[in-house]
Order: C-alpha cells, then sequence, then structure tokens
C-alpha cells in the first residue's frame, strides 16, 4: 500500500521545483516525504540542499511506495518515462501530469493504469501568483482530488473542468501566456529607451502599469473595451497609439499565436 502524504516527482525542473517549494512552505508535505528523480547532479544538489528533499538518478527509487507522482518531464521525454514506470506501479499510486499535450487516455494506455490527474500550470507559479487548470480520470475519488487541489492552491489560482479539451485550449491561453506578456513588455521598455526615458525607470513604468491594470480589471464591473475607453479620450495621444496599433494587425497577430499555440499543444498530444 503506497504511502498517501508521500510525493515523487519525475523530472526536477522549475515547475517542479515551484510545486515542492509550496507544499513544503505550506506545510502541506514534510520534506523527508518527498523525492525527486533527477538526472542532472547540479539540479540534485541544488533540491537537495535548498528544501530537503531526497534525490535520486533512477525514477523507480523515486517512485518506491508514495501515493502520487508527479511527471515534470519535457514532452519529448515522456514515452520513456511512462515505459520505465510501467508494470512498476501500484493500483492506488495517483499519476499527476503537468506535460503540454500528454493527454490521459493515452497516459491511461502507455502506463496501463487509470488513476491520472492532469494540470497544466504556469510560470507565475514560482512566485505562487500561476494559473493552473487541471482535470482528472473517473476513477479518481474526491479525496484525491481535494489532496490535489490542496497542492495545486499552493501555486496560485486552480479551475477544475471536466471537459478535457480545455487543458490545450489553457496551454495556449494561460500556460503560454506569460511569454506573451513579456514580450509586449520588452516592446513597451523598448519604446521607453528609444524615446530617451532610462532603463530603470521606463522598467517600473511599465512593470506598474501592467500590474495596476491587470488588478482594475479583476476588481471593476466593467467591460474591457470600457476599461480602456475611459484612457481614450478623442483625438489623444492614447487614440492615436491604439490606431497605430490597429493598423500594424496587433489584434489579429495575438488571436492567430494563440491559435497556432493550441494547435501545437494538440499535436504534441500525439
Amino acid at each position: 500500500m503506497a504511502k498517501a502524504d508521500n510525493i515523487a516527482f519525475i523530472g526536477g525542473g522549475i515547475m517542479a521545483e515551484a510545486l515542492i517549494a509550496g507544499i513544503i512552505g505550506d506545510g502541506l508535505i514534510e520534506p523527508k516525504n518527498v523525492s525527486v528523480g533527477e538526472p542532472l547532479e547540479s539540479r540534485r544538489t541544488y533540491l537537495g540542499s535548498t528544501y530537503g528533499v531526497s534525490c535520486e538518478t533512477e525514477n523507480l527509487k523515486a517512485v518506491h511506495d508514495v501515493g502520487l507522482i508527479v511527471l515534470s518531464v519535457k514532452p519529448q521525454q515522456l514515452g520513456g518515462v511512462l515505459a520505465e514506470l510501467r508494470g512498476n506501479m501500484n493500483k492506488d499510486q495517483l499519476v499527476l501530469s503537468i506535460v503540454a499535450g500528454a493527454g490521459i487516455s493515452q497516459i491511461q494506455k502507455d502506463l496501463d493504469h487509470s488513476l491520472i490527474v492532469r494540470v497544466m500550470p504556469n510560470t507565475p507559479s514560482q512566485v505562487r501568483q500561476g494559473m493552473i487548470v487541471w482535470t482528472a480520470s473517473e476513477d479518481v475519488s474526491e479525496t484525491k482530488k481535494a489532496f490535489v487541489l490542496r497542492i495545486l492552491e499552493t501555486l496560485g489560482l486552480q479551475v477544475f473542468v471536466e471537459d478535457e479539451r480545455y487543458l490545450d485550449m489553457a496551454t495556449a491561453i494561460s500556460a503560454s501566456g506569460p511569454a506573451y506578456v513579456f514580450l509586449f513588455l520588452e516592446a513597451m521598455i523598448d519604446a521607453g529607451v528609444y524615446l530617451g526615458l532610462p532603463k530603470s525607470l521606463t522598467e517600473t513604468l511599465v512593470l506598474q502599469t501592467f500590474s495596476g491594470s491587470t488588478d482594475l480589471a479583476k476588481v471593476s464591473d466593467m467591460h474591457l473595451a470600457e476599461l480602456r475607453n475611459m484612457v481614450t479620450s478623442p483625438g489623444g495621444t492614447t487614440a492615436e497609439a491604439l490606431l497605430s496599433m490597429e493598423r500594424d494587425g496587433i489584434r489579429s497577430a495575438i488571436i492567430n499565436a494563440v491559435v497556432a499555440a493550441h494547435r501545437k499543444a494538440r499535436s504534441l498530444g500525439g
């Protein structure tokens, strides 16, 4: 019988670390009950010294007798990991995958295992401001779902969805989304520097503008278009800037980018 309060991570990358930091920081799991299967020695040393977790070179050793196995490898590595785990798991072990594009049915088939949770987090989870969308196979009990929910809440805002199709869509919006935001931030900072503002000042202006605008949108009952119109005076600087953006096709560029990311997410799942 696997120990429900023990967790193993296959892959010790950025998102795995965010989860480790969250569950240990909130006192959900003690460091001694967390193991990580990680091939890179430098990464094993770092995770072990920083969080006090046990790190193994062999995945099977890491997952032995744990209640929850977290798959946190790159999509290209998943097939090999599932082949390694197949036939070496207890039937009551819960598998949580944060691998982009990997569907529940495929993981079940490759593992010959029914208890699968699929999660799509994003990188702001590193500072506990993440957006996490997740779902679970039919055989996962409400008790196990509640345990997963508590873990995911350490990363930020979590949303459970019944329809797994939404995971690939969320990948294109919230998981890839930080990259879109960072690109826009970079461009605005570059523009400020071009105008002659000191870079440090420009970064402060841009980052606080984005943060404050997002906070306003969250608490306001107004439509985003109404909030935009509040800033846009007739014949003013904002109207001129928005017209330039529309001429350059910014709206269609963003929509096309999200659609392309969704298409890629679906292709990663085979």
